[in-house]
Order: C-alpha cells, then structure tokens, then sequence
C-alpha cells in the first residue's frame, strides 16, 4: 500500500507543478503589460505637469524656455529612469527641421515644442513611424494629444 500511494503523491506533484506553470505563463504577460500601460501612464502625466510649467513659463515671459531647467524639470526621471527630452522651436534658431519629432508625413508634430519621452527601450529618432520611437511617449499638436508614438 506505500508503494502505490507515493506513486500517487509524485502524480499529483506533477499535476500541480503543470497547473502552476500554465498559471505563471498566462499571468506573467498580463502583468507585463500592465506595468507597461501604468508606466506609459505616468510618462504621460509626466508630460502633462512639464507641459503646463512651461506653459506657465510662456505666459510670465512671453517666450518658451531654451530648457526644462528654465521650468525646474531637468532632473525629472520617466518611469524608465530616462530624462524626458526638449526642443523649443518657437522662437528659437534651428537650422532645418532634422531634430524635431516628424509623423508619417515627415510633417513636424509641433510649432512650439517638442515635449516626450524616449519610452521603455531608451531609444527614438525624429520619424514617430520608426520602430525605435513607437514605444515614446510624445507630446503632438501642440498639446492636443499626449500619448503613446504608435497611436498618434
């Protein structure tokens, strides 16, 4: 009778060990992508609260700041430990268009300034259609829309 029921004991480890390795493959890329959406989130509330600072900023000065250190933000972390990135284009004395955030058009996105994260992979380009800028959180129409690259 020990015989066949540690036989069964090992059975039923097996059982349990499948049945929690199919739970773990399911909830792990469900968590995965929460976190994303949280942290996509945050970086847009981020950019929300930098927004309006430098909107402020325009309304004592009549001007946009040549940086976030102009508004206080410079050392703001996105979710991803990364520095939210800036470009003022009004006003200031840009040679071209090469630097500013484009749409699929190659249309800038902004007349008055560039506002965004580089996402969760760190890295972007102009062109919001690359594959390296589809994960940024950007600011677009002049702050008509914040939200995900790849929605814009």
């Amino acid at each position: 009778m020990g015989h066949s029921q540690s036989g069964l004991q090992l059975l039923e480890l097996l059982i349990a060990t499948a049945i929690i390795s199919i739970l773990a493959f399911i909830a792990i890329p469900s968590y995965s992508q929460y976190r994303d959406k949280a942290n996509n989130a945050n970086a847009e509330a981020d950019l929300n609260t930098i927004s309006q600072a430098i909107e402020r900023f325009y309304t004592e000065t009549n001007r946009y700041p040549d940086s976030l250190a102009d508004v206080r933000m410079s050392g703001l972390l996105d979710p991803w430990g990364h520095t939210y990135q800036y470009l003022r284009i009004s006003g200031a004395k840009l040679k071209g268009k090469g630097s500013l955030r484009k749409d699929k058009s190659l249309v800038p996105i902004n007349t008055d300034y560039d506002l965004y994260s580089m996402g969760k992979d760190g890295a972007t380009v102009p062109p919001l259609t690359a594959k390296a800028s589809q994960d940024d959180i950007v600011r677009a129409n002049n702050g008509r829309f914040i939200g995900l690259a790849a929605d814009y």
